[in-house]
């Protein structure tokens, strides 16, 4: 998009690290790799130094509010895929989601 990202990232996880906790009732899930938090850091880090030295310019690049939301069922998550795939089309930058050339051509889209 011109003046956004959307981005789905699934986590690495392995079968040993899932645990249930019994008060809660809650899944948590542990991982030697990196939350979020740090994962969009590094990348809006890394994007907006290489874009203000496209740019010729300098400073904040990025604004400071994201949107970070856990997929929790297989519906959720065909509906967010859905929305991501076809904001170019809303946005009036393409007709259908697979001219948009970000698009990953093997997508499927419910």
């Amino acid at each position: 998009m011109s003046n956004h990202v959307h981005a789905v990232f699934a986590p690495f996880l392995i079968a040993a690290e899932l645990r249930e906790s019994r008060s809660f009732r809650s899944v948590s899930f542990l991982s030697e790799n990196p939350p979020l938090d740090v994962i969009m850091k590094s990348l809006k880090g890394y994007t907006a130094w290489e874009a203000n030295r496209v740019l010729g310019r300098k400073g904040t690049f990025w604004e400071q509010e994201s949107y970070d939301h856990v997929v929790r069922d297989d519906a959720e998550f065909h509906r967010i895929i859905n929305y991501v795939l076809n904001n170019p089309v809303k946005a009036g930058l393409v007709s259908d989601w697979r001219q948009w050339k970000w698009s990953l051509p093997t997508a499927n889209v419910a």
